[in-house]
C-alpha cells in the first residue's frame, strides 16, 4: 500500500468523524441520550455514546481506501491474490468494529433516571454479545497462528488461534479499555497514542492492513477528541471504549503484532489488577472538590486514584497524566 493513500483515507476519516460527531451531539441532546458528567461541580448532562461518530469516520475512511484503489488507481482486486486477501481482511476488521460499536451503543442507549450510567446490558450478557464481533475475524482466519514463545521457539497454534485466541482477545480488549475511563478526553487521548504508535510500528514493519486500520482510527479519534476534551460536549460511552478494544485487536491480529499491542495495553492490565482489588466495584472517576477531583476512596483502586486520592489535581491534569502513562508504555514497542 502507498502511504499517500492511507493518509488521504485518514483525512477522510477525520472530517467524516468531525461532522458526524457534531450532528450526533445535537441529536443525542434532543432525544435525551445524555448522562451526568460526574467530575463537574454541577454534574451537567452531556451527550453520550461518542463511539458512533468515530465509527462513522472509520467506515468512510476504510471504504474510501477501497474506492481509491478500485476507481482512482484502477486496481483489479481479483487478479492479485495478495491484495484481494487484504480487502477481505479490511472488511472483516470493519465488520468487527461495527458490531462491537453497536453492542456498546445498546448499553449506552438505555439510561437510568438519574442519568448517571447505562443499565441496558447485564455484566454476563456483554461478553456473549461481544463475541459476535469476533466472528468476522474468525471466519477469514485472520492473523498468523505461529508465535514465538520464549525458551520454546516458534509454535503453531493452528485453529486454536482463530477459534479461541481471537474471540478471547476481542472480549478481553473491549472490557479492558472500558475499565480505564471516566475523564474528559482520556479515552480518546489514550486511543490517539496507541493507534498512532501501533500505526507507525505497523508501517515500518510492512504490515499494510494494520497500518491502514490504525491510521484511519487515529483520524477519527482526533476529530472526536476536539469535542471530547475538557470541557466535553460529548462523552465516550461504551460505544467508544468497545470500539477502541476492537481496533486494538484488529491491529494486533491483522498485522501479526500481538506483542506490540500487548505492550501498548499494559496500562489497562494494571487497571485490571487495581480494579480487582475492589472486586470491580470501584469507579475511576471522583467528585468535584474546590476545582479539583477527589477520589471516593482512601485506597488506590484505579490508576487515576494515584492523583485523585489527595484531591490536588484538576480533571485536565488527570487526563494528561493518563495520556502520558499510555505514551510511556506505547513507546516501549520500539525497544522491546
Amino acid at each position: 500500500m502507498v502511504l499517500l493513500e492511507i493518509i488521504v483515507s485518514m483525512i477522510v476519516s477525520f472530517f467524516v468523524s468531525l461532522i458526524a460527531t457534531k450532528l450526533f451531539i445535537n441529536y443525542f441532546n434532543r432525544i435525551g441520550l445524555v448522562v451526568k458528567d460526574m467530575n463537574k461541580e454541577d454534574k451537567p448532562l452531556v451527550a453520550s455514546s461518542g463511539g458512533i461518530g468515530v465509527a462513522c469516520g472509520i467506515v468512510f475512511g476504510l471504504l474510501f481506501f477501497i474506492f481509491w484503489q478500485t476507481f482512482i488507481v484502477g486496481f483489479n482486486w481479483v487478479e492479485n491474490v495478495e491484495r484481494f486477501a487484504d480487502s477481505i481482511f479490511i472488511f472483516a476488521g470493519l465488520s468487527t468494529i461495527l458490531i462491537i460499536t453497536f453492542v456498546g451503543f445498546i448499553d449506552d442507549f438505555l439510561i437510568k433516571g438519574d442519568k448517571e450510567r447505562s443499565y441496558g446490558l447485564k455484566q454476563w450478557q456483554k461478553p456473549f454479545l461481544v463475541i459476535a464481533a469476533a466472528v468476522p475475524l474468525m471466519a477469514v482466519k485472520a492473523g498468523v497462528s505461529e508465535m514465538y514463545i520464549p525458551f520454546i521457539g516458534v509454535f503453531s497454534f493452528g485453529l486454536i488461534y482463530p477459534l479461541l485466541f481471537v474471540p478471547v482477545g476481542v472480549v478481553g480488549a473491549a472490557n479492558m479499555v472500558n475499565l480505564l475511563a471516566g475523564f474528559n478526553g482520556s479515552e480518546a487521548g489514550m486511543g490517539l497514542i496507541y493507534t498512532g504508535m501501533l500505526g507507525a510500528y505497523a508501517y515500518v514493519n510492512g504490515r499494510d492492513v494494520a497500518t491502514l486500520v490504525a491510521f484511519v482510527a487515529f483520524g477519527a479519534l482526533l476529530a472526536f477528541y476536539y469535542f471530547n476534551k475538557y470541557p466535553a460536549k460529548i462523552l465516550a460511552g461504551d460505544s467508544l471504549t468497545y470500539l477502541l478494544g476492537a481496533v486494538l485487536v484488529c491491529i494486533a491480529v491483522l498485522g501479526n503484532m500481538e506483542k506490540a499491542a500487548l505492550i501498548a495495553s499494559v496500562p489497562f492490565f494494571i487497571e485490571f489488577v487495581l480494579k480487582a482489588r475492589s472486586r470491580f466495584k470501584a469507579e475511576s472517576y471522583g467528585y468535584w472538590y474546590n476545582g479539583k477531583i477527589k477520589s471516593f476512596y482512601d485506597k488506590i483502586y484505579s490508576i487515576p486514584h494515584i492523583l485523585t486520592i489527595k484531591g490536588k489535581y484538576t480533571e485536565k491534569q488527570i487526563t494528561y497524566f493518563l495520556i502520558f502513562v499510555e505514551l510511556v508504555f506505547s513507546s516501549l514497542i520500539w525497544v522491546i
